[in-house]
């Protein structure tokens, strides 16, 4: 299930990351929910007392701090996959064809915070996204093995655990009672020289950046964040968290004063359900919004631009049901100001599917109040196949693989895919893009550029029906009918000797 954060050109942003891999392709994992206990997290919601004075030093916070935030290393094994036409000389490809690109061993650094005393640790997604092999530095010196327990793209968040009890767990604030100007610290690892502390101000809350993700609602920070920050804390003055350190602004690849951290309300959400099921399941309306710009609100007669309005209402969605309609103009979500569109996909999101919510519109200059009951995210693909919702049941991403073809990324076969492989027209099927050397389904003979035409005499049109077909892992050995180099051929993925990595 590899889907990290894209680094192409988004502003000369520089994700705070150090040593990982670039984009991989996605695996559709056949992981299912992991059976986790949950996590006792410590909270304290009473709010900051501004009215104090400042102290002369933060070195009881700090020591209070850093013995929850860890140095999180991970490695990747070597891998191979189709190389993108832009990685390939014209000239060759025009007569050898695609080239295969075999990605050596990796290794990479990032932080995490404890968030439990037996072991629940929240850090970035795209720290550990590429891993296979992850290991948790703690303050006391010790190193233990971490498993994910849970990665969720569209916030870049990810929970994993280690064995150990006792840890010293952070104390987590409410994020909504973060105000601009507040003091706040950053701790983390940057660029590996050891846990490093910077201080600064909150420089703005519910802050977009166009880093990419589905879900944004950052607090921008000017304390110091750079390569190998990300997944450290940002805390407050009492050294409670608010949020975790994720991505910077820069031109230069290092801190220029924009730093960016997912709040703890998000990451609360996020981490709740990627400890009970491996993924995040959003709540979903069914329509489709845009900003109220100053002309907008003139022509619909509104002295306030506050609100998102419905362009576009999808057929048999619950908004359709509730009676939502185009134009209707959503200013609350049980009770929450709507100021946006993107307000509104925050709190619609993080809604559990079912929920019987109150939605507050204007219709035609009057208040309106409708009641609506959520549904659950569908699935969507965006033009280059990658999933922008991880709402679905092949994008359980908790790295814990129990069906079969364990280790094989999938994806559509289109017509870019056809011209470039030269697969026939008459070829349908599920392409390969990378195949994990160590794996079953690379000793049975399966290279990135493969299509998958039947699985278990079952035909397979789509990568949808590759997961869906090897969900069954009652029978360990997968006869694959495949189109392979030009001509037809079929394979036995034996995995009797494979066994999950927990």
């Amino acid at each position: 299930m590899k889907h990290p954060i894209s680094l192409s050109a988004r502003r000369a942003l520089a994700i705070a990351l150090l040593g990982l891999m670039a984009v991989a392709p996605v695996t559709y994992s056949l992981a299912k929910p992991a059976s986790n206990p949950p996590a006792e997290l410590k909270l304290d919601s009473k709010e900051l007392d501004r009215s104090a004075r400042e102290p002369l030093s933060f070195s009881a916070v700090v020591k209070q701090v850093t013995p929850s935030v860890v140095r999180i290393n991970v490695q990747t094994k070597a891998k191979v996959r189709v190389a993108d036409p832009s990685e390939q000389d014209p000239f060759f490809r025009q007569f050898f064809g695609p080239q295969l690109l075999r990605q050596p061993p990796q290794a990479g650094l990032g932080s995490g915070v404890i968030i439990s005393r037996d072991g629940y640790i929240v850090t970035n997604n795209h720290v550990v996204a590429e891993a296979d092999d992850v290991t948790v530095a703690l303050s006391d010196g010790r190193e233990l093995k971490a498993r994910i327990v849970g990665r969720d793209s569209q916030t870049d968040i990810a929970v994993i655990k280690v064995e150990a009890k006792d840890l010293p767990a952070i104390t987590l604030a409410e994020s909504s009672q973060v105000e601009v100007g507040d003091r706040v610290l950053a701790v983390g690892n940057p660029f590996g020289i050891g846990q490093t502390v910077t201080s600064g101000i909150v420089s703005a809350t519910s802050r977009r950046a166009g880093l990419g993700l589905a879900y944004e609602d950052f607090i921008q920070t000017d304390a110091a964040i750079n390569p190998g920050n990300s997944g450290g804390a940002l805390v407050d003055v009492t050294g409670r968290l608010i949020g975790i350190n994720t991505a910077i602004l820069s031109r230069s690849g290092g801190s220029q004063g924009v730093g960016l951290a997912v709040p703890t309300d998000l990451v609360r959400h996020v981490v709740d359900n990627l400890i009970k099921s491996g993924k995040v399941v959003r709540g979903y309306l069914g329509v489709t919004t845009q900003n109220l710009t100053p002309a907008l609100a003139e022509s619909f007669k509104l002295e306030d631009r506050t609100g998102a309005i419905i362009t576009s209402v999808r057929p048999n969605s619950p908004a359709e049901k509730a009676g939502l309609r185009e134009g209707d103009i959503i200013v609350a979500f049980e009770g929450k100001p709507v100021t946006d569109a993107s307000r509104l996909s925050l709190t619609v999101g993080q809604t559990t599917p079912g929920t019987k919510a109150e939605i507050t519109v204007l219709r035609d200059g009057k208040e309106e109040k409708l009641s609506v009951t959520t549904g659950k995210l569908p699935r969507q693909r965006s033009a280059n196949s990658r999933m922008q919702d991880d709402d679905d049941d092949r994008y359980a991403d908790n790295d814990s693989d129990s069906g079969v073809l364990n280790g094989v990324a999938v994806s559509d076969l289109d017509a870019a895919s056809r011209r470039q492989l030269g697969v026939p027209a008459r070829v349908a099927g599920a392409l390969i893009t990378d195949v994990d050397p160590n794996s079953a389904s690379a000793h049975a003979g399966l290279q990135p550029g493969d299509v998958i035409m039947e699985i278990n005499h079952q035909p397979v049109a789509s990568a949808d029906d590759a997961v869906r077909l090897s969900e069954d892992d009652s029978n360990k050995k997968t006869l694959l009918k495949l189109w392979s180099r030009g001509g037809t051929v079929f394979a036995v993925v034996d995995e009797t000797g494979s066994s999950s990595d927990e």
